[in-house]
């Protein structure tokens, strides 16, 4: 019977997803595709957005907040309270909306390196 491989266990989509949303920088944000190309999977934007939606105990270190959509606006709007916290959260941090909802990518979008 073959052995069970010991050791940790091998990091997931996810995982590699909140470790680099980690990394961006306080009043910066990112895209889900954006997450996604970096982390060599340009077609799982949704897929991102369903990680964040489901952070598991121990990942409060994670700013979900500073990841939206490709147009500059919280995914989550029109959606209440989670969107309101969102923005809010986004806001403190330095990063304007404008009327519309949207903000510049161009100023706030973070590049890794």
């Amino acid at each position: 019977m073959p052995q069970r491989p010991t050791g940790p266990a091998p990091e997931t989509f996810y995982d590699r997803a909140y470790d680099l949303i980690r990394q961006i920088p306080r009043g910066k944000v990112m895209t889900y595709g954006h997450v996604a190309l970096t982390l060599g999977a340009p077609s799982a934007a949704r897929a991102v957005g369903y990680a964040l939606s489901v952070l598991p105990p121990g990942t409060a270190d994670v700013p979900w907040w500073r990841v939206i959509n490709a147009r500059g606006e919280i995914s989550l709007k029109n959606r209440g309270a989670a969107a309101d916290l969102q923005r809010q959260l986004l806001e403190r941090e330095g990063v304007v909306f404008d009327v519309a909802g949207k903000t510049d990518l161009w100023t706030y979008r973070w590049w890794p390196e």
